[in-house]
C-alpha cells in the first residue's frame, strides 16, 4: 500500500462562511429540540401520548422527526459549503466529477 503523506491544502478561505452557516443551523436545531423538551416538561408527558400519525404517538413522531431534521440539515450544510468552496476556488474544486 503505497500511501504517501497527506498533502497540505492550505488555509480554507470559506471557513468564516462555514462557521456562520453551522452556527445558524445549530441554533435552529436547538430551538426545535427545545420545543420537544418544553412539550414534555409543560404537559408532564401527557401530550406525548397523543396518537398523531399512523398509530404512532407524538413522542415517536417528534423524536424521529428530530433525527430526520438533523440529517436534512447536514445535507443542506454540505451542499451550501461545497457550493461556497467552488465559488471561492473559482469553480475548480471538484472538477472531473459529475454534480
Amino acid at each position: 500500500m503505497l500511501h504517501g503523506p497527506a498533502q497540505d491544502s492550505g488555509p480554507d478561505p470559506a471557513t468564516g462562511y462555514k462557521g456562520r452557516i453551522g452556527l445558524v443551523m445549530f441554533i435552529v436545531y436547538c430551538v426545535v429540540y427545545a420545543g420537544f423538551v418544553f412539550v414534555n416538561v409543560l404537559t408532564e408527558g401527557r401530550a406525548m401520548q397523543i396518537i398523531v400519525l399512523f398509530g404512532l404517538n407524538l413522542a415517536v413522531v417528534y423524536g424521529m422527526g428530530l433525527i430526520v431534521f438533523a440529517l436534512a440539515l447536514a445535507l443542506v450544510y454540505n451542499h451550501l459549503c461545497t457550493k461556497k468552496e467552488r465559488e471561492v476556488a473559482g469553480g475548480n474544486a471538484g472538477k472531473g466529477r459529475e454534480s
